[in-house]
């Protein structure tokens, strides 16, 4: 197994008792966030499996509350998320899900922003380390530590070579790319990992393709 730091081996300096309970779940929250493109005014958290069973006990839901309030995982605000989050007009809810899940540390955010919405499902799968599995239910594998672009275009024929012609037009490179659909000619989801942070330029002009509907910009966490 290749390690992309000593800190995949050791775990990351944070706050809290547990690094997959606390750390992680502080990094889905701020990727979460860094999805939405900003804080959100209302969350619905589902937890699932030991999410669920321990989530008050390790730390879990003040974690997720201060990631979503950008707060790293070595953050001493964490501790007291719940009186942030209520000092900055978020409202927090939490949901005990019975459902099984793929894997045991699970947890789904809704966030909500005046008409703007994005649901995330993340996994802590350990050491700190995460995986957003899908978004608005586009299933999806993406670490965070690397940037990324998020595209939602029409399933139609010619979109996905001008996203990454535009790309290799800017010299751009691709290390990881996987399209996800729900239907047969409906909107699908783009998710392309890249070695390097892009510009808005290229960003508003992937956004400005033919066939392409959103794009979000993912950063490295």
């Amino acid at each position: 197994m290749k390690y992309k730091s000593v800190f995949d081996i050791i775990g990351p300096v944070m706050v809290g008792p547990s690094s997959s309970h606390t750390a992680g779940a502080a990094r889905i929250g701020l990727l979460a966030r860094s999805l939405f493109g900003e804080q959100p005014d209302h969350a619905d958290i589902y937890l699932y499996g030991s999410f669920k069973d321990t989530y008050r006990g390790h730390g879990t839901d003040v974690a997720l509350i201060g990631g979503l309030l950008g707060f790293d995982t070595d953050d001493d605000r964490i501790i007291t998320a719940k009186d942030h989050a209520d000092e900055a007009g978020m409202h927090i809810q939490f949901i005990e899900m019975e459902e099984e899940r793929s894997h045991p540390n699970t947890a789904l955010l809704h966030l909500v922003k005046g008409s703007d919405r994005l649901t995330v499902e993340g996994i802590s799968i350990g050491g700190g380390k995460i995986e957003v599995v899908s978004i608005n239910d586009y299933p999806i594998s993406l670490s965070g530590n690397y940037p990324a672009l998020l595209v939602f275009h029409k399933d139609t024929f010619g979109t996905i070579a001008r996203v990454t012609t535009i790309l290799g037009g800017h010299q751009i490179n691709v290390s990881q790319m996987n399209v996800a659909r729900k239907e047969k000619g409906d909107i699908a989801l783009m998710t392309i990992e890249l070695d390097e942070k892009i510009s808005q330029e290229v960003i508003d002009e992937v956004a400005a393709a033919e066939g392409v509907d959103r794009v979000i910009e993912m950063k490295e966490s």
